[in-house]
């Protein structure tokens, strides 16, 4: 693949080079006139208990941008795909930023890096139940049949909390 560099320079561009550092497409991204309201982080069964014992929250490159927007004291959620559970409720302790723990996740082919570099530390804002996919899919923006969008606007955060609080306690 040839780009074009300072207007008239060409260069090449790698195809890995591209999908690595890739941002979102618009349909995974809330809409500039709405303000992030909350994230949502996705685990499995295998990297759930790294993100609490860690206390640090990360995704794949390509969320790298967003994930920059998140600020200490944002609402987030952690949804594993395992148990098709959300788990919250809780808070961006740090600003978002890439690779806060390169330790974290490690990519077995490259030593020292993560692979989910996006990060931000968490702190447990109230301890709830999780939630049953069915209950708090309705909330969710949604795009290509079942996927949702990471990105919450403050209307989802507003009902995701209030549905975390009829759940109750564990």
């Amino acid at each position: 693949m040839t780009g074009v560099f300072n207007g008239n320079t060409p260069f090449q561009l790698s195809s890995s080079h591209d999908k690595r550092f890739r941002s979102l497409p618009p349909t995974e991204m809330l809409p500039r006139n709405e303000t992030l309201g909350g994230y949502i982080f996705v685990c499995n069964n295998d990297t759930m208990q790294e993100d609490l014992k860690r206390q640090l929250f990360g995704l794949p490159q390509r969320y790298r941008d967003s994930v920059r927007a998140i600020q200490p004291g944002l609402p987030l959620f952690l949804y594993n795909y395992t148990t098709h559970q959300l788990h919250g409720i809780f808070e961006a302790s740090s600003f978002g930023g890439s690779n806060i723990d390169p330790t974290a996740w490690e990519d077995k082919k490259c030593r020292g890096e993560s692979r989910f570099p996006a990060q931000v530390r968490i702190r447990i804002r109230k301890q709830c139940k999780p939630l049953e996919e069915d209950s708090f899919r309705p909330v969710l923006h949604h795009y290509d049949g079942p996927k949702f969008r990471l990105q919450l606007s403050v209307p989802e955060v507003l009902e995701l909390l209030d549905l975390f609080t009829e759940n109750g306690s564990p």
